[in-house]
Order: C-alpha cells, then sequence, then structure tokens
C-alpha cells in the first residue's frame, strides 16, 4: 500500500491474524495463511497427559479455593524474570510450577505472567517467570498466584485429589512400544506388556 494515496494498493495474501505477543519495544503479530485451518485439532487429543486447561470447567479444581492461590510481594529482583518474594513461605517448593501469577502493583499492574519455577530459600520463596515482564519488578510490587499443573494423573491425585476429571489417558502406549522389534526371547506371545 502506497500510505501517500491509500487508492493504491495490491492485496498479495488473504489469512488472519494469529496469536500476538508483545515485548518491550515492539509487538509481533502472526499471519496465518488460509490453510491453518487444517492444521487445528478436532475432537480429543489421545496424549498420556491432560487435555484441560486447570481450573476450566473440565477439569473442576476451583483455582479460588485458598489452598491454590496465595499472595506475596517481591522482597528483590534476581535478574529480569526471577525475584523472592514474601508472604507465601507456608507452600511447598514447586507448588505454583506452571501456574499464573497477577501483578496487583507496580508497573506491571494487571498483568499476567506464567510461572516457570517456584523454589524456596532459608523460608522465602523464589520464582522465575516464563518471560520477563515488559517492565522490570521492583522491590514492594504485591502480586496474586496461583498453583500450576504438570498435566500428568499422579499431580492430579496428589496435588488436587481429581483423578475422576483427568482428561487423559495415562496408560496409551509410548514411543518405545511403537519401537519395539521382534526378537527371540519368547516374551511375544500377545499377553500384557
Amino acid at each position: 500500500m502506497n500510505w501517500a494515496n491509500p487508492a493504491q494498493r495490491v492485496l498479495m495474501r488473504r489469512g488472519a491474524i494469529g496469536q500476538i505477543r508483545r515485548g518491550r519495544h515492539a509487538f509481533v503479530a502472526e499471519i496465518r495463511s488460509m490453510s491453518h485451518i487444517l492444521g487445528q485439532t478436532v475432537g480429543r487429543t489421545f496424549q498420556a497427559t491432560c487435555d484441560a486447561a486447570l481450573g476450566d470447567a473440565r477439569c473442576g479444581v476451583d483455582l479460588d479455593d485458598p489452598t491454590y492461590q496465595g499472595s506475596g510481594t517481591v522482597i528483590d529482583g534476581l535478574r529480569d524474570r526471577a525475584f523472592t518474594a514474601s508472604g507465601l513461605g507456608g507452600f511447598a517448593p514447586g507448588w505454583f510450577r506452571f501456574g499464573t501469577l497477577t501483578w496487583t502493583t507496580g508497573p506491571n499492574a494487571g498483568r499476567r505472567a506464567e510461572v516457570l519455577a517456584h523454589d524456596r530459600s532459608d523460608g522465602v520463596a523464589v520464582f522465575t517467570l516464563l518471560e520477563a515482564p515488559i517492565r522490570p519488578i521492583t522491590s514492594g510490587d504485591r502480586f496474586t498466584i496461583r498453583a500450576g499443573c504438570d498435566k500428568r494423573i499422579a499431580t492430579c491425585a496428589q496435588k488436587f485429589g481429581n483423578v475422576a476429571n483427568f482428561r487423559g489417558f495415562p496408560h496409551i502406549p509410548g514411543q518405545d512400544t511403537i519401537l519395539r522389534y521382534a526378537s527371540q526371547d519368547g516374551g511375544h506371545d500377545g499377553g500384557v506388556l
């Protein structure tokens, strides 16, 4: 398009805007062609891990329960996406791994981030976010945080007591079964592996 004269334009490609990511200085918009529709999943996906989002209607876990959420305050920034926090020392290390953090005060207020790691050092919680926030993390910033799930049936049972709503197929054969080959050990009689 000639921006000096918008009547001068040529349609070169047609598509849809996909995922939009915002960075510190610019944003990136994914442009998808019409063929991206062919790659979308239709129906259930057969996989060992759960395909439900934690807390949605299919999962059924109430993330507003105080057992699965907490509030904290940044003590000190360690790196651009890692920091120590107070107020969450009662939670076991790893409890908030793969969870979500929502900033309630500070320059990132209202923004949400995914938690990559949750550790504890001398009773102080240490968090690492998946991506660095738009604005720097500063001491005194407050946030709320919700528990995360790694989509395994063991986690669903132990952490959430929610096996009845597990939406995966934990006993589906994996790649090791597919890649096996015949041998003369006499173990290939059609019985349970």
